[in-house]
C-alpha cells in the first residue's frame, strides 16, 4: 500500500462523514463566491470602451438639482468638446409595474448620436427617431424582456416629473455595456412640462482621453461663481459616486464573508478531529513501525486538505456554472445586468478552501506528533 492510498481509505473510511463534510465545504464555498461575486458587481459597475472620452456635468450642489438650458453653447465652445447633449433621467414607470429596472433618458438625437460610439442601431432606423419627438430608441434587452419590437408603443407613468410619456418605438441599439436604457426627445419632455429651461444633466464626449482632466477643469471652471455652478467629472466617477450611495452595504457583505469562512473552518477542524481521534491507537502502530512524526503529520494534513479542495471545487464549479447559465437579469428583475464569477474569485475561494484545510488539520496533527506510542495505545482501549 502507497501512502497516497493510505490516505484515500483514511478519508473515505467513514463515507457518510466525509460526503457530508465535501458537502458542507461546498455549499460554503458556493455561498462564499456568490458573495464575493455580488460584492463585486455593486462595486465595479461595467465600464465601456468609449467611457474614457466621456464626461457628464451636473449640478455642483446636488444631483437632483437642475441646470439651465442656456449652458449648453457655454459647453460647446470649450476646446477638446467633441459632442454634448441634455441628459435628463425621467425615472417613470412602465405600464403597470411597480419597479421599472431600466432607465428613460431625455437627450437630443442629433448631438447624442456622437455620444453612442460603442453602440449600434440593430433594428429600425436612428433617423426616424430623429424626426419624430413622440418616438424612442430602446435597448435590445428591454424589447426581449417584454416582447416589443419597432412600431409598439410604450407608455411611462411620471414619477418625477408631472406628467406621462407614450412613445412610439423608432430604433433599437445594442452593444454597449446596458443595453436596457430608453431614450426620448428632450423636447418632448420640456413641451409635456412647460417647458421649464432646464436639463437634468450635460452628456459630453472629449476628443482624446488626455483632453479629459482639462476638460472637467474648463467645464468647472466656467460656471463658478454662478447661481448654477457644475460639477463635472468622468463617466467613471459618476458611476462610483452612485456606489457611494450604497453605504455600508460593502462592509455588510464582507461581514458575512467573514461568517463564512469561520463556518467553513469549524466544519473542517470538527471533521478532522473526529477522524484523528478514532485513529489514534493506528497511529501509535505507526509510530512504533517506524514512521516518523512528520510521517504521520502528512498523512492527516493531506486528508484534510484533500476534503477541502475537493469540496472547494465543487462548490465554486457550481457556483460559476449557475451563474453563467441562469439568465440574471430575469432572475433580479433586471437589477443586474451580468453577475460575472471572474477566475480572481474562484482563484480566490479555492485558495480559502484550501488554507482552511491545512488549518483545521494542523491541531490534530500536532496532538498526534506529540502522542507517544503508549498513551496512543491506551487511547482507546
Amino acid at each position: 500500500m502507497t501512502p497516497w492510498t493510505f490516505i484515500l481509505k483514511n478519508a473515505l473510511r467513514n463515507p457518510r462523514r466525509s460526503l457530508l463534510t465535501v458537502s458542507s465545504v461546498a455549499v460554503s464555498a458556493a455561498l462564499l463566491t456568490s458573495m464575493m461575486t455580488l460584492q463585486r458587481e455593486l462595486t465595479v459597475p461595467p465600464e465601456s470602451e468609449g467611457a474614457s472620452l466621456r464626461i457628464i456635468a451636473r449640478n455642483k450642489v446636488s444631483l437632483v438639482q437642475p441646470l439651465p438650458a442656456r449652458q449648453l453653447p457655454e459647453i460647446e465652445r470649450i476646446p477638446g468638446v467633441v459632442a454634448v447633449t441634455p441628459f435628463t433621467y425621467f425615472g417613470g414607470q412602465y405600464n403597470d409595474e411597480e419597479f421599472t429596472s431600466f432607465a428613460q433618458f431625455a437627450v437630443e438625437p442629433r448631438r447624442f448620436r456622437s455620444l453612442l460610439v460603442e453602440g449600434r442601431v440593430s433594428d429600425g432606423d436612428y433617423d426616424a427617431w430623429e424626426k419624430d419627438r413622440t418616438s424612442c430608441m430602446v435597448g435590445r434587452d428591454t424589447m426581449k424582456r417584454y416582447g416589443l419590437k419597432v412600431g409598439d408603443r410604450m407608455r411611462f407613468r411620471g414619477t418625477f416629473y408631472p406628467c406621462d410619456l407614450d412613445l412610439r418605438i423608432a430604433a433599437v441599439f445594442e452593444g454597449t455595456v446596458d443595453d436596457r436604457g430608453v431614450f426620448f426627445h428632450h423636447k418632448l419632455l420640456d413641451e409635456l412640462t412647460g417647458d421649464l429651461g432646464t436639463v437634468g444633466t450635460w452628456y459630453l464626449r472629449v476628443e482624446s482621453a488626455e483632453k479629459v482632466p482639462e476638460v472637467i477643469s474648463r467645464i468647472d471652471g466656467q460656471f463658478a461663481n454662478t447661481a448654477a455652478e457644475v460639477r463635472a467629472e468622468s463617466e467613471r466617477a459618476f458611476q462610483m459616486g452612485f456606489v457611494g450611495m450604497l453605504g455600508n452595504v460593502s462592509a455588510l457583505i464582507r461581514t458575512v464573508n467573514g461568517v463564512i469562512v469561520f463556518t467553513l473552518a469549524l466544519v473542517s477542524a470538527s471533521t478532522m478531529s473526529m477522524a484523528v481521534r478514532e485513529r489514534f491507537r493506528e497511529m501509535a502502530v505507526l509510530k512504533a513501525l517506524g514512521y516518523k512524526r512528520r510521517d504521520l503529520l502528512g498523512f492527516i494534513l493531506a486528508e484534510g486538505f484533500g476534503l477541502s479542495v475537493l469540496g472547494g471545487a465543487l462548490g465554486i464549479g457550481g457556483a460559476w456554472a449557475a451563474w453563467t447559465l441562469l439568465d440574471i437579469q430575469k432572475l433580479t428583475g433586471g437589477i443586474f445586468i451580468v453577475f460575472e464569477v471572474t477566475p480572481r474569485i474562484m482563484a480566490s475561494a479555492g485558495l480559502v478552501a484550501a488554507v482552511l484545510g491545512v488549518v483545521s488539520s494542523l491541531a490534530p496533527a500536532v496532538s498526534v506528533g506529540r502522542m507517544s506510542v503508549v498513551s496512543g495505545l491506551k487511547t482507546l482501549d
